[in-house]
């Protein structure tokens, strides 16, 4: 796949997508996806299963992800080449509206 197509695809990233693929910063399963997020969020994020899938299937179909393992009915996914580009990109982006909302902050309190 297109390289420029799938940061396209996926640039900017919901929340959601961020952090699901945040966590596979090691191969994982769904539901260890879904409590590496709870807990990364201190519980502000509940991922439903059906969220959780329905962005995997999307990622895996753009390359961003593979299916690492099928042990025991767990799929366990992790993230390809690919995929470590888009969260890079994704991540240099986040850094620029962080250091952008600091520098004007200040100038919307009264």
């Amino acid at each position: 796949m297109d390289m420029d197509k799938v940061l396209k695809a996926f640039i900017p990233m919901t929340e959601t997508a961020f952090y699901i693929l945040l966590s596979l910063n090691e191969p994982r399963h769904g539901y260890g996806i879904v409590k590496h997020v709870e807990e990364i969020t201190n519980g502000r994020i509940k991922l439903g299963s059906g969220t959780v899938y329905g962005t995997l299937t999307k990622m895996q179909k753009a390359g961003i992800i593979t299916v690492y393992a099928d042990e025991r009915r767990k799929t366990i996914y992790e993230i390809t080449d690919i995929g470590k580009n888009v969260i890079t990109e994704e991540i240099n982006r986040l850094k620029e509206l962080y250091e952008n909302a600091r520098k004007y902050e200040g100038e919307f309190h009264d």
